[in-house]
């Protein structure tokens, strides 16, 4: 098999997810600039800069299909930049912070992914009403941070409270800000919010 025709463990080509990945980078880009309602499959052939919308059509079943792949995009890049901030601290409180002020750094490192994100979150719908991204990795968040918090309950760390709803507070914290930023409510200094964030939960978590 020649080097141009290698394949990953999905059986595409490397050029095929070379330009799988050029076509979500577009999409997030429109989607972040025009919004979801106007980010058509025309415009965000311009913006990869594609002849036609055809490329689009062969990589991808349909803009559900992208979109889903959008969403996936931005839930992973996020990890990656969030996770060995957090893995690089050694207690669980200042571990919690990093996990805090890194979500929150996002807005200012990967502004147009989370604007796009929310964007598909609250309007992309299917025909029947159903909610085309799949929004597990919310729970998903949630409960790592409840694991987080038992953990270091259990080290001695974090005082006596109720994990499950610790979590809640906290996520639900971090993603009022992602909203309001993004929709630009809020002229928020993020630097200062994301510490005023994570001081606010060392004090109620701590022992």
């Amino acid at each position: 098999m020649q080097a141009n025709a290698r394949t990953n463990e999905q059986g595409k080509t490397f050029t095929e997810e070379a330009r799988r990945a050029q076509i979500v980078a577009a999409a997030i880009e429109t989607i972040a600039e025009v919004g979801y309602l106007k980010a058509s499959f025309s415009k965000i052939a311009k913006t990869a800069g594609l002849s036609s919308t055809g490329m689009i059509s062969y990589h991808f079943a349909g803009k559900e299909d992208l979109l889903r792949a959008v969403v996936a995009d931005v839930v992973r890049t996020a990890s990656e930049y969030i996770q060995p901030r957090v893995r690089a601290e050694s207690s669980y409180p200042a571990m919690l912070r990093a996990r805090i002020e890194s979500n929150v750094e996002l807005l200012v490192e990967r502004a147009a992914d989370l604007r796009a994100l929310v964007e598909i979150l609250a309007n992309a719908k299917s025909p029947d009403g159903e909610p085309v991204a799949d929004a597990r990795f919310l729970t998903a968040g949630v409960e790592i941070l409840e694991h987080h918090l038992r953990a270091g309950q259990q080290a001695g760390e974090f005082g006596a409270f109720d994990p499950q709803v610790m979590a809640i507070a906290i996520q639900g914290s971090i993603d009022a800000v992602v909203t309001r930023h993004t929709a630009g409510q809020d002229r928020l200094d993020l630097s200062h919010c994301g510490r005023e964030l994570a001081d606010l939960f060392h004090r109620a978590t701590r022992p």
